[in-house]
């Protein structure tokens, strides 16, 4: 039971010890620790304020990117619609120029035919009246005295121009 129990000596002499060690410690080391530890309690204070800063500058960022993410998206919404349209009006613009030339194209072979038609026309007239002038000079130049005669010829004449 004595080794649970201290003396007073042992007592006097730890307590001297500790109060040596407290000077010592407080002289010398105390104030380099506290300034430590300050230290480093600022520099974790001001990381924790910066990575804070630099939290909001990131989220800031962020909604930044985002905003123009949405503007960027909607340009390219604007500028596909406007595409459409200018190739829907370039495809409707060809559509109408190639039905304006259909159109001509059908209007002028319309004319040419009518043209061709009716140069054939007068080139028709023109050998019926030519062969109308030949029958009637043959018929002319010849003189029959006899009606039936005349009839035959004129028969005749008519055949061999149907022939022709």
């Amino acid at each position: 039971m004595g080794l649970l129990l201290p003396h007073l000596g042992i007592i006097f002499w730890t307590a001297l010890a500790f109060l040596i060690t407290l000077y010592i410690l407080r002289k010398f080391a105390w104030k380099p620790i506290l300034k430590g530890l300050n230290e480093r309690e600022s520099n974790i204070a001001a990381s924790i304020a910066t990575a804070e800063k630099v939290k909001l500058e990131m989220a800031q960022l962020k909604s930044e990117n985002e905003e123009l993410l949405a503007k960027a998206r909607e340009e390219r919404a604007v500028m596909l619609k406007e595409a459409k349209e200018i190739k829907d009006k370039m495809i409707n613009d060809a559509k109408d120029e190639a039905k304006t030339q259909a159109a001509k194209i059908i209007s002028d072979a319309q004319a040419s035919i009518h043209n061709q038609k009716m140069a054939a026309m007068v080139d028709i007239k023109n050998q019926v009246g030519k062969m109308v002038i030949e029958v009637s000079e043959k018929i002319l130049r010849k003189e029959l005295s006899n009606k039936a005669q005349q009839e035959a010829y004129i028969s005749d004449l008519t055949n061999e121009i149907k022939l022709n």
